[in-house]
């Protein structure tokens, strides 16, 4: 008689393959056996040369108008995710955020971690951002980034309960680390961006108005068309496959 034995390390690659194997299906019972995770939107899948940069506002306020002016020279239309409290000490900046054409998103209203509230907090969150960014801008935000990109089920669902679009990103530009430089930040984007991608950059960090520049004038160079992200989405009949690429089910 023989004996097989099964190792612990071998009963997590067994699960890992079926995990990387799993896709989330939005709109539809459909899933995978085993498998309902929920997940944001990290990029879109597409044939258009289109990509969305986008910008966290939550902490600092020093290099708004130098992003704004480098947007605008460039013709970049940018996504801005802001906290409600940033609004509430920046009001003038989102103004003018919104005045240069570029769009005002909801990064919650306080910057929890939001796997930690309840559903009724989390909504609170949702519905205060979104009233201080309608009442400076006169537009209601239709997408939500979750704080320290921390998410689960339950925030994914509350999101969408409100009629909203939870968004990650794709390419992350790294500029908030202490060793980033100009040029690391300009590599590291140019080289991870592909058609669909959303990028992530900070308002507030040290070296991003420097690298932006170079970074815009590149991926127009190769022929990148830079629009928002709630242009870049699907908003109806599509799937979400494991790594957080939005799809169109095809009929």
């Amino acid at each position: 008689m023989k004996f097989f034995i099964i190792t612990k390390k071998q009963i997590m690659l067994a699960l890992t393959t079926l995990l990387v194997m799993t896709c989330v299906i939005v709109g539809s019972a459909t899933t995978f056996a085993g498998d309902d995770r929920k997940l944001p939107i990290y990029c879109v899948e597409t044939e258009k040369k289109q990509i969305a940069i986008s910008f966290d506002a939550a902490w600092g306020n020093d290099d708004t108008e130098t992003l704004i002016n480098i947007l605008k020279e460039y013709e970049v239309p940018a996504t801005f995710f802001v906290v409600g409290a940033w609004v509430d000490k920046y009001p003038e900046s989102v103004k003018q955020l919104s005045d240069a054409g570029h769009r005002i998103e909801n990064h919650s209203n306080t910057h929890p971690y939001m796997t930690q509230l309840s559903t009724t907090q989390m909504k609170n969150e949702l519905d205060s951002c979104n009233k201080k960014i309608e009442s400076v801008t006169g537009r209601c935000p239709t997408l939500f980034r979750p704080p320290y990109g921390d998410y689960d089920n339950a925030v994914v669902e509350t999101v969408n309960q409100v009629n909203m679009y939870p968004i990650q990103w794709s390419v992350d530009s790294l500029d908030w680390k202490d060793n980033a430089t100009p040029d690391s930040i300009c590599q590291r984007v140019t080289s991870k961006v592909k058609n669909g991608s959303i990028v992530l950059f900070h308002n507030h960090a040290d070296h991003t108005p420097e690298a932006l520049p170079n970074i815009l004038k590149c991926l127009k160079d190769e022929g990148y068309e830079f629009v928002f992200i709630e242009d870049l989405i699907l908003k109806k009949d599509y799937e979400i496959k494991h790594d957080g690429t939005q799809c169109r089910i095809e009929e």
